[in-house]
């Protein structure tokens, strides 16, 4: 079938619409992205929450750049996140990244926020293999 003028301009017509929201869209798309969130599913009680501080302090500082969600890991929405994201088992601490525990660190190793993190705060026979500072590793490339 020929294009003809009338056939033409509707088609210019259908991909400046298509063009113009897709611009519109990209905006949301990267405010999304601009704010990491932070899920930090954990027991309510001590020692969790001391082993905790040094990552909620820093958290904190961060101000509107990182959404936070504290989830109390003995409720049923904390035992259903926690089937979502496949962790099982009596874990004390998992802190999610836009949804992932486990990350990679800058020299190519991985981190896995699962269990009491390691530094002050944490009692010595439970000390986990991540830190307050591969935390801020991961986030803070995504932070203005």
């Amino acid at each position: 079938m020929p294009h003809t003028p009338r056939t033409r301009r509707a088609r210019r017509h259908r991909i400046a619409t298509l063009m113009l929201a897709a611009t519109s869209l990209t905006p949301l798309c990267a405010a999304h992205a601009a704010q990491p969130v932070v899920e930090i599913i954990a027991f309510a009680h001590p020692p969790v929450q001391s082993a905790l501080k040094p990552l909620r302090d820093w958290l904190a500082a961060q101000g509107a750049q990182v959404k936070v969600v504290e989830i109390d890991m003995e409720t049923p929405a904390g035992e259903k996140r926690l089937q979502a994201v496949g962790v099982t088992g009596h874990v004390p601490v998992v802190v999610l990244i836009d949804g992932r525990h486990r990350h990679k660190r800058e020299d190519g190793g991985a981190v896995d926020f699962v269990s009491f993190p390691a530094g002050s705060g944490t009692p010595s026979g439970v000390r986990g293999s991540w830190s307050t500072a591969d935390v801020e590793a991961v986030l803070k490339p995504r932070l203005k």
